[in-house]
């Protein structure tokens, strides 16, 4: 499998230069040139396939020979080395939960997997790397313990001062070792600017072999296919059975994931894409312009982007806004909204949510306010642990949830961090006289 830039065709790359460099050399993004259909037999028989047998099916098509089969096995065999679990919350309504694994959010799936890919690629190189990343919350926490301690890489993390939860900045700031954090004064936004900037500066480069561990890399968005498949062998009996699916979505790797899986033969119904008020993509697929306003602050800070990264690789699939309408709707809710829906399914069916699944269930509800169909089996994509959100939501709320041992003594832990404003020449210095 080759991968092209979507800015400029001319420049492809195998998996292997598209991992590691993250980015193709005009900026773009890199994508599969095709994308591989599975045959209806592997549904009929999905059932019967053990989990890492699940995974190589579904990921081997995209990386051909270049991680040979006892590796790539062995990567995916540590990727989900964690439960996930279905839970039911209400009649067809169900909770797919991805947040079991060591930092209790989804994003340990997609960078166990990438750290796996570069471990192995790592010694074909013979050069040490940099994963340089920005944060909303979960992925720097991810990143950090996926990539902690592990020889011939160092992690630089970028994350917003003041705008993620406090046990996520614990995860991202107290492993120290060979994860540096920035603490950035600015939103998401900056820290993912200032990243990109680095990335193309010649006189970095020169000096430092960096690539990137967020879902612009293209090992990470497709290791995030894995759970749509996993769900459909754990949720169906029939073959073809329909599936709606509504995805928080901040960056928009999630849904992107998913649609490719709709492309490789998955039979989904519908996407629902449910953001907080920073609602880029709702306003575009009912006005067809993309407009980002400023970003905005919400307690589903991992959600707080105005310019998703992803959502040029969507375009790229469906060609134009309308034919994403027709696979997808998207909807925003406010705090407000979030609050009150926590409370809700807390009080009528005694399930905790966290804010990004909260607002994932308000847009199945919206969904089905519009539509008047409830014959499909309904999944919210629940992608933290309601744990990492204590100091976002109300007291009476947060009460209710059990902290253990873990996260008590994480709690504990001295924060490590490097403030810096969002000026790109006060980060180009500090990475330039660092001893990375």
């Amino acid at each position: 499998m080759l991968y092209k830039s979507l800015k400029n065709n001319k420049y492809i790359a195998s998996f292997k230069e598209a991992v590691l460099f993250g980015q193709s050399p005009d900026k773009g993004l890199y994508f599969p040139e095709k994308i591989p259909l599975l045959e209806n037999k592997f549904f009929k028989n999905i059932s019967n396939f053990e989990v890492n047998d699940l995974m190589m099916e579904v990921i081997k098509p995209f990386i051909g020979d270049e991680i040979p089969y006892k590796e790539l096995l062995n990567i995916i065999s540590n990727t989900v080395n964690f439960k996930i679990n279905i839970k039911k919350i209400y009649e067809n309504f169900f909770s797919l939960e991805l947040f079991l694994g060591p930092t209790m959010a989804f994003k340990d799936i997609g960078v166990k997997f990438l750290s796996g890919c570069i471990k192995y690629l790592c010694k074909q190189i013979k050069k040490n790397i940099i994963i340089l990343t920005a944060t909303s919350g979960d992925t720097g926490a991810a990143v950090a313990n996926a990539f902690n301690k592990m020889d011939g890489v160092k992690v630089v993390i970028l994350y917003p001062s003041s705008k993620i939860s406090f046990l996520q900045e614990k995860q991202i700031t107290t492993l120290g070792d060979n994860i540096l954090a920035l603490e950035i004064k600015g939103n998401f936004d900056d820290c993912q600017l200032l990243a990109n900037k680095a990335f193309y500066d010649e006189q970095i480069r020169k000096k430092l072999f960096l690539t990137s561990a967020n879902s612009i890399n293209i090992a990470r968005l497709l290791s995030q296919i894995f759970y749509y498949f996993l769900c459909y062998k754990l949720l169906f009996k029939k073959n073809n059975e329909k599936i709606i699916f509504s995805i928080p979505s901040g960056n928009f790797g999630n849904l992107c994931a998913g649609l490719i899986a709709f492309k490789m033969g998955l039979p989904v119904k519908h996407f629902i894409a449910a953001t907080n008020i920073n609602d880029t993509v709702p306003r575009l697929l009912k006005s067809e312009i993309y407009n980002p306003y400023p970003t905005k602050e919400t307690i589903s800070n991992a959600m707080d982007i105005a310019d998703p990264n992803n959502f040029s690789r969507i375009m790229y699939m469906f060609k134009h806004v309308k034919n994403i309408n027709k696979i997808c709707s998207a909807y925003s809710f406010s705090d407000k909204e979030t609050i009150n829906i926590i409370k809700f399914i807390w009080e009528k069916y005694k399930y905790m949510m966290d804010p990004h699944g909260a607002i994932g269930y308000l847009g199945l509800k919206k969904f089905y306010y519009d539509k008047k169909n409830f014959n499909y089996k309904n999944i919210v994509l629940a992608t933290a642990s309601p744990v990492k959100f204590l100091d976002k939501i109300n007291k009476k709320l947060s009460d209710k949830i059990l902290l253990n041992e873990k996260v008590k003594k994480l709690l504990k832990k001295t924060k490590k961090s490097i403030k810096l404003s969002n000026s790109y020449e006060n980060f180009k210095n500090l990475l330039l006289t660092s001893n990375l």
